[in-house]
């Protein structure tokens, strides 16, 4: 069977559990294309992905889907390669974040680049959120970590983020994926070892809160 290898870890209950959560992810690029795959040969069957963007030939080095046409929908090349997922094809900023109907999903996987967006994410739907920081100009997969926003350290992003959210008065945990490897270059550069490595990661928090 397809996921007998997946219950045989999780359990029957477990793996149940798995098939009835609903999760969105938000943006489905280096990282986030590579939660959605971790989690669809998981066993999650409820999953939704958000993302206005085309493949370009810069993404091959890193993004799932992007070897199949560049100039393609990213949401519609991986609602074919993932059969039965959910997508919904719009730019995400603030005002659509504070709009958008949350409440169905048990797990938000904030997966993109924008810092308002972030902040927007993390202020609705802070209980439910999994928030991946900067993943690109790294390339050691060890030094990718994960813990409460107010925790993390050694990124740039994540650093903004707390700032960002200290002016607004906001003090709520959430989850954060983060690496506190020096960057090694101005550009940006990027390796998928590290960014699929934090959709992993991302895919992998998410499976054990299902879990417990």
């Amino acid at each position: 069977m397809r996921y007998q290898r997946c219950k045989d870890l999780f359990g029957e209950e477990g793996f149940d559990k798995l098939q009835k959560t609903n999760i969105i992810i938000i943006g489905v690029g280096g990282v986030g294309s590579y939660a959605l795959d971790c989690l669809y040969r998981s066993g999650v069957t409820n999953i939704t992905i958000v993302d206005y963007d085309t493949f370009e030939e810069s993404n091959q080095n890193r993004q799932i889907g992007a070897d199949i046409g560049i100039g393609d929908s990213k949401v519609d090349t991986l609602a074919k390669l993932y059969k039965g997922i959910n997508t919904i094809e719009c730019k995400v900023t603030p005002s659509w974040v504070y709009k958008f109907d949350f409440d169905p999903y048990d797990i938000v996987i904030d997966a993109c680049d924008t810092t308002q967006v972030k902040i927007a994410l993390a202020k609705k739907c802070y209980k439910k959120l999994l928030m991946s920081m900067g993943s690109a100009k790294r390339i050691d997969t060890t030094k990718i970590k994960y813990s409460s926003i107010w925790k993390s350290h050694g990124d740039a992003l994540a650093r903004k983020i707390r700032n960002e959210l200290k002016k607004h008065k906001f003090d709520r945990n959430f989850t954060v994926v983060f690496s506190d490897e020096e960057p090694k270059c101005k550009e940006k550069g990027s390796f998928v070892a590290v960014t699929g490595a934090f959709g992993l990661t991302l895919c992998s928090i998410a499976i054990q809160k299902i879990l417990k």
